[in-house]
């Protein structure tokens, strides 16, 4: 059988973003090819060295491939993709070159090119993210393996806001917390609180792709039994009350779903949000301050932001 390729060249920032259109569009899969993961290995704090297949011609931004089989016409559908992504910085998020090419493939070399770009990464002091067909000798008796297979729609989970909000999840989460998970994408974050011993974890997306892939990613983790995934668009209509409530999503989306957060979290309880560039850093941190939230943390990785907020009720 034969496939299209569909690669668009792409800011690091929005590769999330692109392949969700792609996938929307119909693709059977999505490889990433991010100079960020690249550059990520070459300096990680925990030591992780490049691995040799890893080596791009890019030199900046990312390439995003998606593929399609040869019963989708790619000529009639590229219009609206194009329109999709050129949207995209209305929302904040630059689209770098935004070229896009495409080329016929032959099925053997779509299936796995991605895997190659995907191996255990240390995400922070006690989460590792590893491939579910890899094997893995943990380093620490307290750290903690997440399996996950991005299903081929999402990134790998070493991307900066996925680094920073597991990082923030370690500090914010002590045990015995209930999580809500907005936008859950592939279910790391929601995976990653369960790991931390929090007691239940609400995850939702709008996107019916991700809810399939999140619940799949689930499966791959037999310790995770209390992650329960939904449709739903951001918190609207949400009745559970949580402790805290995490969002890596984009920073406009963030502030359209403040009002529901300050609804649902309870007092003292921590708002943790990411997918922040530098330049939504303050937007967003005076929307949720106006919310009445008070700032406690903020992470950083080059241009990308996680910050957590404490909800303190008036006395």
């Amino acid at each position: 059988m034969k496939w299209n390729e569909i690669k668009v060249e792409t800011a690091s920032e929005a590769v999330e973003a692109v392949a969700n259109i792609l996938m929307e569009a119909g693709a059977s899969g999505v490889a990433i090819e991010d100079t960020k993961d690249i550059e990520n290995f070459q300096t990680d704090e925990f030591g992780e060295i490049i691995d040799p297949e890893m080596v791009t011609s890019l030199t900046e931004g990312a390439y995003v491939k998606a593929y399609f089989p040869e019963t989708i016409f790619v000529p009639e559908i590229l219009p609206a993709i194009e329109e999709k992504i050129n949207k995209l910085p209305d929302f904040g998020l630059a689209i770098g070159k935004n070229e896009i090419q495409v080329t016929e493939v032959a099925e053997k070399d779509w299936a796995t090119a991605w895997k190659k770009y995907y191996h255990p990464v240390r995400i922070s002091r006690f989460l590792t993210i590893k491939p579910s067909w890899e094997e893995y000798q943990t380093v620490d008796p307290k750290e903690q393996v997440i399996n996950l297979d991005p299903g081929m729609a999402f990134g790998t989970g070493t991307h900066p806001t996925t680094r920073l909000t597991l990082q923030a999840l370690e500090t914010a989460l002590h045990g015995n917390e209930v999580v809500l998970d907005v936008g859950t994408g592939s279910g790391v974050l929601s995976i990653a609180a369960s790991f931390l011993d929090a007691k239940k974890v609400f995850a939702y997306d709008l996107d019916e792709v991700a809810v399939k892939a999140a619940k799949e990613n689930i499966a791959l983790n037999p310790a995770v039994k209390n992650v329960q995934v939904k449709t739903n668009d951001l918190l609207a209509g949400v009745k559970q009350k949580a402790d805290v409530i995490v969002a890596n999503i984009l920073a406009d989306i963030i502030i359209k779903m403040l009002p529901d957060a300050w609804r649902l979290l309870n007092d003292k309880g921590t708002l943790i949000v990411s997918g922040i560039i530098e330049a939504k850093k303050q937007m967003v941190i005076d929307a949720i301050q106006a919310q009445g939230f008070i700032i406690d943390q903020i992470f950083q990785q080059k241009d990308w932001y996680a910050l957590t907020f404490k909800k303190v009720e008036d006395e």
